[in-house]
């Protein structure tokens, strides 16, 4: 048989997997509502502009990674590749421009045409919060307590914290220059994006990757220092919070996340169960320009990427978790007992017990195979001289027992059997 396999960077998610991406989901779900937030789901492509407006055209997301196409009424589309900009132009339409506080959070695909390794596709997945409306250290402090809450509880309880400030739009012009002209001086042996950086956006210089790079941005001189005093002792109360919270983290002044709407504080979440990809998660402050709007809009937030956390948890040995218990598989023979379990199994789901049935035409010996395999608790068979007397067997798998039941009290008697699992 021919194999087809899904397009480079994509993947098939089959039941087993599935389960633990619903485990993610469901514990996030979980934890963030128990603080205040909500669920939002936004569409997976947006007007362009959308993107352009909020991510900055200068980020390496938008100049190379996004994927963007025009629709049939000559409308320019791109599939989201982050979520933070689809949820605020979600938002905008909200009491949000009011100062109003809105949180949400979110999961699902995100699309960039990158190189596929490990831990990073072009269609991947991830879960996110934003708490967007209000701007205050201790709301920054909550969100950075909340993400590692959730990793807590998927079982990631080593991952490590990293934050810096970005400071404020006021800012970046004189913390610009001083690391332009710092770089500057070095630039002739920096690579070739960093040449380039060096006059777009000099800040992406700190976040480059390249090894002969990375030895002159560990020199770079401290701009943090150059930030006003408000800026300063804003970050100042958000590590006061972080510590008061029993938040364990480290400061790294090279942290300056990969977009440009970032203000005051940023914050990654490292594991070394990636290998040389580290990093799982991380966000931070912002003020998103959406088209039309000359005020921005303030928020907080982060995302996670769901492949690389189900990295984590393998890498921990955390595995997946045990599948659902099958109570009763319906054992037919002849297409009247088939019936008869067929209705006996709209009954069962309808009180919530999960059932598997044969509906086709196999021997008794084929079907308790099935049963076998199914790793059902009970098998129920019925046949011809059951459905004569009226009754079925019911047979214990572990242990062999079988029992005989008159059909009026089969249903209750499962029913009771599985709520009792």
């Amino acid at each position: 048989m021919a194999t087809f396999a899904p397009p480079p960077g994509t993947a098939d998610i089959f039941a087993d997997e599935a389960r633990r991406w619903r485990n993610l989901e469901n514990t996030a779900a979980a934890v963030f509502s128990r603080y205040g937030y909500g669920e939002l789901r936004t569409p997976v492509f947006e007007y362009t502009e959308v993107f352009q407006k909020g991510l900055g055209n200068e980020t390496e997301v938008v100049q190379k990674e996004m994927y963007t196409f025009e629709d049939r009424g000559g409308r320019s589309l791109t599939l989201r590749p982050e979520g933070t900009a689809g949820v605020m132009r979600a938002l905008s339409c909200t009491d949000v421009m009011n100062g109003v506080e809105q949180r949400v959070y979110y999961y699902g695909p995100m699309f960039r045409g990158e190189r596929p390794a490990a831990g990073r596709r072009r269609q991947f997945h991830q879960v996110g919060v934003e708490n967007v409306g209000r701007v205050a250290p201790l709301i920054d402090a909550e969100c950075i307590a909340m993400l590692m809450d959730y990793l807590h509880s998927i079982g990631i309880t080593d991952a490590k914290l990293a934050i810096n400030t970005r400071g404020v739009m006021e800012d970046r012009g004189p913390a610009g220059k001083l690391l332009a002209d710092y770089f500057g001086r070095h630039i002739d042996g920096m690579c070739d994006d960093c040449k380039a950086r060096l006059t777009r956006n000099v800040w992406r210089i700190l976040d480059c990757k390249q090894e002969a790079c990375r030895k002159v941005v560990a020199e770079a001189p401290d701009y943090v220092a150059s930030f006003s005093e408000a800026s300063r002792a804003y970050f100042d109360e958000v590590r006061a919070a972080l510590t008061a919270l029993g938040v364990e983290y480290t400061v790294d002044p090279l942290l300056v996340r990969g977009l440009d709407y970032y203000v005051h504080t940023v914050f990654e979440v490292t594991h070394g169960g990636l290998g040389a990809q580290t990093a799982i998660a991380g966000g931070g402050r912002y003020e998103l320009y959406l088209p039309g709007q000359k005020k921005p809009v303030p928020g907080v937030g982060f995302a996670a990427g769901m492949e690389r956390l189900l990295m984590v948890q393998d890498a921990l040995g955390l595995g997946a978790p045990a599948s659902p218990v099958l109570p009763v598989y319906l054992v037919g023979l002849g297409e009247e007992a088939r019936i008869a379990n067929l209705k006996l199994a709209g009954e069962l789901r309808r009180a919530g017990i999960r059932v598997e049935l044969e509906l086709e035409e196999r021997s008794f010996k084929a079907q308790l195979r099935n049963v076998n395999k199914s790793g059902a608790l009970l098998a129920v068979i019925r046949g011809e001289e059951e459905l004569k007397k009226g009754v079925a067997a019911v047979k214990t798998m572990a242990t062999g027992e079988q029992i005989e039941l008159a059909d009026p009290e089969l249903a209750g008697y499962l029913i009771g059997f599985a709520r009792n699992l």
